[in-house]
């Protein structure tokens, strides 16, 4: 797999050819799902606490209705693959830190790939690099997913959930309500953003996500449960399922 170069964000965008039936599969998918809306895949971070990079850290499932979840999947990969099943395209990975250990050793089968060189800013960074890519390939689009790498309990059929419920409200945020707190409920990533806050998004600086957004209380939220949702992968102790 040819890597991309350390030095430039502006870089074009680098997609990870499908083999002849991922390729026929996603040709499907597009025929009966024609408002595909894109993602941006947010997996540039250094991966300090877990000591390893969390991108490739190989998972076993037990929350998809597959056959193949007894294998072993790189969190990265899995992400990108439940990403595509529920017919987001294109589906932007922005990788930053480790970013050439992750091309050689991910599979990122049609993902387009982006280099974040601001990556240690933060969050923030890899957002904007994300949604300069959306500006020039999807600059119509009436919105995009916002999502990470780490929450193994993540599916197609929730991220389906969110783009339904962005049909029926396209002028609000869908997002993710997590597992709560009787008074208080968390809601956060994954989220399908409305066109409308495309430039508060574009605005981000430093490790500022979209939950900061979501905490404004200036937008119309939709939320959509999503109970396994806080489980990310942080720590070598957040490796076991909760």
């Amino acid at each position: 797999m040819q890597l991309l170069p350390m030095a430039s964000r502006t870089l074009p965008a680098k997609r990870i050819e499908a083999n002849a039936s991922e390729t026929n599969a996603l040709e499907t998918n597009a025929m009966t799902h024609p408002e595909t809306l894109p993602a941006i895949l947010l997996a540039a971070g250094a991966s300090t606490r877990l000591g390893q990079p969390k991108q490739l850290l190989c998972v076993r499932s037990s929350f998809e209705n597959k056959t193949d979840t007894e294998e072993s999947e790189a969190l990265l990969d899995r992400t990108l693959r439940v990403t595509l099943a529920a017919h987001y395209d294109p589906v932007f990975v922005v990788l930053g830190a480790h970013a050439e250990k992750i091309q050689r050793t991910a599979q990122l089968v049609c993902g387009t790939i982006l280099h974040n060189s601001d990556w240690q800013e933060g969050m923030a960074s890899s957002i904007r690099c994300g949604m300069e890519a959306v500006a020039r390939q999807a600059p119509e689009t009436s919105g995009l997913l916002l999502l990470v790498c780490d929450q193994p309990a993540l599916t197609s059929e929730h991220l389906q959930a969110l783009l339904a419920a962005h049909r029926a409200a396209p002028e609000k945020i869908i997002a993710s309500r997590y597992a709560e707190r009787p008074e208080i409920p968390i809601t956060g990533v994954p989220i399908l953003a409305p066109r409308s806050i495309f430039p508060e998004l574009a605005a981000l600086a430093g490790d500022r996500g979209a939950k900061e957004i979501l905490r404004s209380g200036k937008y119309g939220i939709v939320e959509i449960p999503f109970p396994l949702g806080a489980w990310d992968i942080d720590s070598p102790e957040d490796i076991a399922a909760p």
